[in-house]
């Protein structure tokens, strides 16, 4: 006989089902193909089978959260987000087991221990926190009219009752944390009553810069427009708003769209589309200027947008530079007619949210947030915070800009940061007027500001805005909201989706 504890593969799927239907006999429904395919998409390290002979006979399915956010008193569907998963974080600090089992004629050779083992095993490679399962009392029923949970627990710790679930997590040196109640629905024989357990890695070092509570800091820059007499001086200025919001403990720096227009001085005495071009070949210096100074200051910085040429198009491009070097970026989508008829940008044609050691966030250009379905899939897809990077020369063109975002708030349970320019930049053609408010807008509830915002800057004025927003008011909304805008979709009549599914 040939055990193998390995990482699940989608092509075991009919292989597992085939020891779902026989382990759970009847008493629950199994998991689908496409479930299956989700969490090896989002998390393939903690989906872990047995094999013997080949065969896979047990499994263990896990996620990653942020535990903050959910607490000691969640339900199976909070914690898997109603089984979308949309909760597991790559930067997170507790593994969460959702699922184990064994085909029970296997049960004999002890696989869930291994499986307990290969989720120790990676719970210490990857540094996390601890373990946490909400662990079903399937022998309840059987004692309920004379036993509370805790009484039953009690008798299970002390051999005086059999669980086939609760022994054998005690029995893996976990311990109890406290009873859940209604935590898996439909659960009769447990009476819809949980034990929270937990299994502590001794080994855990606190991660640098990982979110350790639910409170994030934005430090938002309205850019005044200025000449500048050198790159040098522009750097300056850039670095002093950064080293300023460092000094704050921002999580993240917001710059405006195309705040390095001013640089476009030195080409007036071209087309505008020629000189954005121009400016395009100094993007690649400044990107990774500011991925210098997000790892000096400590910051992420979404270092508003700049225009990069590619096979001869012009982009406008949005870089996220995280404090700890790695780089993302966003790529405009929507063009207004203005920058089609003075620069031929080109629109991007990629949607989705970034991961970031503060959670999932989403950046959207200007005129795109005025589109509700791109934040819709972003939100879809995990995002807390949309960052909306924006120039707009009038008030009117502002207008949108503040009104849409603020949709946004609402209806993608999210909080959503706005920075642009302000002032004249006489000397640069098309860039001549800016209006500008920085602002953090957030949903509308009890929870949150009674006007939706939680600050805003002085308009046209060149300043910061440090705003403190807690993601764990987004999940009491999206769980017990006055209006659940995400839970409330009629998903049967209508659906918002990637048409190329990146």
């Amino acid at each position: 006989m040939e055990v193998d504890v390995r990482k699940l593969k989608i092509e075991d799927y009919e292989q597992l089902k085939a020891s779902m239907i026989e382990a759970y006999d009847g008493i629950g429904s199994i998991w689908r193909e496409s479930t299956i395919a989700r969490l090896l998409k989002l998390f393939p390290e903690g989906q872990v089978c047995v094999a013997v002979d080949g065969k896979v006979v047990a499994c263990a399915l896990s996620i990653i959260v942020n535990y903050a956010l959910y607490g000691d008193e969640h339900t199976y569907e909070e914690i898997t987000d109603n089984y979308s998963f949309d909760t597991h974080d790559d930067n997170g600090d507790v593994l969460y087991g959702i699922e184990v089992f064994v085909h029970p004629d296997f049960r004999e050779l002890r696989l869930g221990r291994r499986l307990y083992d290969a989720r120790k095993e990676l719970c210490e490679t990857i540094n996390l926190k601890e373990i946490k399962v909400g662990g079903r009392i399937p022998n309840y029923h059987k004692h309920s009219e004379e036993l509370s949970p805790k009484e039953y627990i009690v008798k299970v710790k002390n051999k005086e009752i059999y669980d086939p679930v609760l022994s054998f997590q005690l029995a893996n040196d976990f311990h109890v944390v406290r009873v859940l109640t209604n935590y898996l629905t439909g659960d009769k024989e447990s009476k819809e009553y949980a034990v929270l357990l937990e299994w502590n890695n001794i080994y855990y070092s606190a991660k640098k810069n990982s979110m350790r509570d639910s409170i994030i800091r934005l430090g938002l820059v309205q850019w005044q427009m200025r000449q500048f007499s050198s790159l040098d001086a522009f750097y300056g200025q850039v670095e002093f708003f950064v080293d300023t919001l460092s000094a704050y403990q921002a999580d993240f720096a917001l710059f405006p769209e195309f705040f390095n227009s001013p640089l476009l001085a030195e080409f007036n005495h071209l087309d505008t589309r020629e000189a954005m071009h121009e400016l395009a070949k100094k993007t690649e210096e400044i990107r990774t200027k500011i991925a210098e100074l997000a790892i000096a200051y400590n910051v992420n910085i979404i270092a508003g947008s700049m225009p990069v040429v590619e096979d001869g198009q012009l982009y406008n491009i949005a870089y996220l530079c995280h404090r700890d070097g790695k780089l993302s970026e966003y790529r405009k989508i929507h063009i207004t007619p203005n920058e089609n008829k003075y620069y031929g940008i080109t629109g991007g044609d990629k949607i989705a949210a970034i991961n970031t050691d503060c959670g999932k966030i989403g950046i959207l250009v200007c005129y795109d947030v005025e589109f509700p379905e791109l934040s819709r899939l972003m939100a879809l897809d995990g995002m807390k915070i949309l960052f909306v990077p924006y120039l707009t020369d009038t008030q009117n063109a502002y207008t949108r800009v503040r009104h849409c975002a603020m949709a946004r708030a609402i209806e993608n349970e999210c909080y959503v940061a706005i920075a642009g320019c302000v002032g004249n930049l006489p000397g640069v053609n098309n860039m001549d007027i800016q209006f500008g408010q920085a602002a953090v807008f957030t949903p509308s509830d009890f929870a949150f500001p009674t006007n939706a915002v939680k600050a805003e800057a002085t308009p046209n004025t060149e300043m910061t805005l440090i705003v403190d927003v807690d993601l764990t008011l987004l999940k009491e909304l999206h769980n017990y909201g006055s209006v659940k805008t995400m839970k409330d979709r009629r998903t049967d009549l209508y659906e918002v989706r990637k048409v190329n599914g990146e």
